[in-house]
C-alpha cells in the first residue's frame, strides 16, 4: 500500500474507534495489512495492539464490508474474538481441509455450543466466541464495518499463525 493509502486508513480507523467510544492509547502500535495480496479493500484488516505482555495480549481490529480475513488457526494461542460494534461473521472448521459437517463444540458467549465444521457464527455487538488451537476460522464484517476485539494468550505472529489460503 502507498503511504497516502495507509494514512487514509489510519485516519478513518481512528475516527471509527473514537466514534464508538474507544480512546486510543498514546503511540498505539498499528498494523495495516492486506496479507500480501495487494488489495486492502478485499483482504485488508486494521489491527492495533492495546496490550502485549508475555502471558496475554489485547487487540482492537477493524474490518470493512467486503474484506475477508483468510482461514487460519494457531498452534498455541487461545483467543476470544468479540464484536465491539456491528455484526461479525466467523466461519469455523475443525480440520485444515475445511471439510464440512462434522460436529464439534466452541464456546460462544461463555457457553459451549455444538456446531458443524463449516458453520458461520454471527456475533452481534458485545458477543464473543472463544477459539482454541486447532479451530480454523475466517471472518468478515456483515455490515458497513465491524469493530472487533481480541483478548488472547501471548501472540506470536511469526511462529503461531497457520494460514490456509
Amino acid at each position: 500500500m502507498k503511504r497516502s493509502e495507509i494514512n487514509a486508513v489510519l485516519a478513518s480507523a481512528t475516527s471509527i474507534f473514537e466514534k464508538h467510544g474507544w480512546t486510543l492509547p498514546p503511540e498505539p502500535k498499528w498494523d495495516i495489512t492486506d496479507f500480501g495480496r495487494g488489495d486492502f479493500s478485499k483482504f485488508g484488516l486494521v489491527l492495533m495492539n492495546l496490550c502485549e505482555e508475555a502471558e496475554y495480549c489485547e487487540k482492537l481490529m477493524l474490518a470493512w464490508q467486503g474484506q475477508h480475513i483468510f482461514a487460519h488457526t494457531h498452534n498455541l494461542k487461545k483467543e476470544d474474538i468479540i464484536s465491539r460494534f456491528g455484526v461479525l461473521a466467523i466461519q469455523v472448521w475443525n480440520n485444515p481441509e475445511r471439510s464440512v459437517g462434522e460436529r464439534f463444540s466452541v464456546k460462544v458467549n461463555c457457553s459451549m455450543r455444538e456446531v458443524a465444521s463449516g458453520d458461520v457464527i454471527y456475533l452481534r455487538s458485545g458477543e464473543r466466541v472463544t477459539l482454541v488451537p486447532g479451530v480454523y476460522h475466517s471472518f468478515c464484517s456483515v455490515g458497513e464495518y465491524c469493530v472487533i476485539g481480541e483478548v488472547s494468550t501471548a501472540n506470536d505472529d511469526v511462529n503461531d499463525n497457520i494460514f490456509l489460503d
